[in-house]
């Protein structure tokens, strides 16, 4: 299945917390979407890695996406090397995405700059003929997208653009609480967490509000590149 947008991250929830309303806002314009997440979140403080897993499909039910795929890699632990790598080569070359989606290139969570540099790494080397990766038995064709975003996580980095969200932020909320065990509730016996904390989930409408008023909407949602962003004409920038 040939995707428009894939979105890796270095844990279940990444890509709701940091792309979640962008991702629905593509779907809606028809894009077929899917999500790679590099690990199970099996060291996390609160749930488990069996609940992650049945609430990381919850999420994509909600958000609509075409495939949702986990590569197991160790939480906490995994490094950018030649075997991550060509994981990460395999899932490009599978779903041959225009556009690819990952972690911030530097946040609080050590996985989140590990797990930004590893794809991006492997975005470009995806593109060589002579990398050889097999997938079900049957050779893969080079393929490197032709666009890599990094979404923005726990840290307030500078946008280099910002997509206008307005009318899918609530359903980025609902992705986002799909993963009941992670983020606040009240009632729960686990352990506080600086992502279980009220103000954390009310980050999530507030951080999309300010966006979304630097560019004169209701909503948005930021990302970085790594090269220059370029347009047709001045017609494209608004």
């Amino acid at each position: 299945m040939k995707l428009d947008i894939l979105a890796f991250g270095a844990h279940p929830d990444d890509v709701e917390l940091g792309c979640g309303a962008t991702i629905a806002k593509e779907i809606s314009l028809g894009k077929k979407v899917g999500i790679v997440d590099l690990t199970r979140g099996e060291l996390g403080t609160r749930g488990s890695a069996d609940i992650r897993d049945e609430e990381a499909a919850a999420a994509a039910k909600i958000l609509g996406v075409q495939i949702r795929e986990n590569l197991r890699f160790r939480d906490g632990f995994f490094v950018n090397d030649e075997k991550h790598q060509l994981e990460i080569i395999r899932m490009i070359r599978k779903y041959q995405p225009e556009i690819v989606l990952c972690n911030a290139v530097e946040d609080r969570h050590i996985d989140h700059g590990k797990g930004s540099k590893l794809v991006s790494d492997a975005c470009f080397l995806s593109g060589l003929r002579r990398i050889e990766t097999v997938d079900n038995g049957e050779q893969q064709e080079a393929w490197r997208p032709k666009l890599v975003y990094h979404y923005i996580q726990w840290k307030n980095s500078e946008p280099d653009f910002v997509v206008d969200v307005t009318g899918f932020t609530d359903k980025k909320v609902e992705a986002v609480m799909a993963y009941s065990s992670q983020f606040y509730e009240p009632n729960s016996n686990e352990p506080i967490t600086p992502i279980a904390t009220k103000n954390f989930l009310d980050s999530l409408v507030y951080r999309s509000q300010d966006l979304g008023r630097l560019i004169g909407t209701d909503f948005g949602e930021g990302f970085t590149v790594e090269r220059y962003l370029a347009v047709n004409s001045l017609g494209d920038l608004r």
